[in-house]
């Protein structure tokens, strides 16, 4: 494995010192990218192009083609291990992801396998070794899951879902059953990101998209818990360097202490916390990620530079920031505007480190 010619991500993730902050986006590689949506064509639909290490590789490079980013994410899709599980996952137009075969008792539960990651989903292994190897060490590269909690509202409502009524109504009315899905999806993600730690990822994250929806006690026993269990399982040095892990619970700006109390490194943040507050919490602790509104890339490209400006000053002098957005793209976003919003960061965080 070659050495890393930029590895400021990684520093800013370990709160060790940097040039300037780094940055990438969530979902960088993706539908805003015309060359994202010829390769999607030529693959037939999302899922063959999940499943097709090569042509996944050619999508994670193509954002970095293009703009000056400090790391690399994985292509893939939070719902691959639930889909190793035999859910028989596939994708309505715009209706999004869907479930053949939803778990709503305790024997379905009971009858999910844990998915080996070299066997069932060695797709993605291979697509992390090409990428690294393509790579060549000129950015790190991102590995990710989503939250067992996250996994859970699929697998049970068997697809996207506005109130989450059967997985919630599993969670309220027979909580053992949640446990025991939840129990399984824990260890299923342990094992699924150590697989891609071995593969080549440099740094992990953990994506819980729904922790959110819940109250403060459900949160901490159903989502924060189980990925406290995945935080205490990983891998955490490969290649003589630490691999850091990040955790990103969408609408978890109340829970920063407590998620920052699991062990991670760093934490995502979406847009509806200031980021300045967020430090002054639990800087002394962990690394902070975000956390721009996505939707200011809608605006000019002067715009958008005073709100990375804001941004930057709020979090202050210093590592430990490392720049996103604070969920992903969006697909109608013009890309020489995210081309603005990653020269600002470069440009404007320097005085910050200096």
């Amino acid at each position: 494995m070659s050495s890393l010619q930029n590895d400021r991500f990684l520093r800013a993730l370990l709160r060790e010192p940097v040039d300037v902050t780094p940055v990438w986006m969530m979902r960088q590689a993706g539908r805003y990218l015309p060359e994202y949506r010829a390769t999607r064509e030529k693959a037939g639909d999302f899922l063959s192009l999940c499943k097709n290490p090569e042509l996944a590789c050619e999508v994670t490079l193509q954002p970095l083609e293009r703009f000056p980013l400090d790391a690399a994410i994985l292509f893939s899709d939070i719902l691959t291990v639930p889909d190793a599980m035999g859910l028989g996952l596939y994708f309505e137009e715009g209706e999004g992801p869907r479930f053949e075969r939803p778990v709503r008792d305790m024997a379905a539960i009971e009858a999910l396998p844990v998915p080996d990651p070299e066997e069932e989903l060695r797709y993605v292994m291979d697509a992390v070794r090409t990428i690294r190897a393509a790579l060549n060490g000129r950015v790190p590269l991102i590995g990710f899951s989503g939250s067992p909690w996250t996994l859970a509202t699929y697998m049970v409502e068997g697809g996207s879902t506005k109130n989450f009524a059967l997985a919630k109504g599993m969670m309220f009315d027979r909580p053992e059953q949640m446990h025991a899905l939840l129990d399984k999806l824990a260890q299923a993600v342990t094992l699924y990101l150590n697989a891609q730690i071995a593969a080549g990822a440099q740094a992990v994250m953990i994506f819980d998209t729904w922790g959110g929806t819940l109250t403060p006690d459900d949160y901490r026993e159903f989502s924060l818990a189980y990925m406290q269990r995945i935080v205490e399982g990983l891998t955490r040095e490969a290649e003589g360097r630490k691999v850091p892990v990040i955790l990103f619970t969408k609408g978890g700006g109340q829970w920063l202490e407590t998620m920052a109390d699991t062990g991670c490194d760093a934490l995502g943040l979406d847009w509806t916390t200031d980021i300045g507050d967020a430090r002054q919490r639990v800087g002394h602790k962990v690394a902070l990620q975000g956390n721009m509104d996505p939707c200011t890339l809608y605006a000019s490209p002067k715009a958008i530079r005073r709100s990375v400006a804001k941004i930057l000053e709020s979090y202050g002098k210093g590592s430990g920031h490392v720049f996103n957005l604070g969920h992903g793209i969006h697909p109608t976003i013009d890309p020489e505007h995210a081309a603005a919003m990653i020269e600002a960061v470069h440009e404007l965080s320097k005085p910050y480190h200096a």
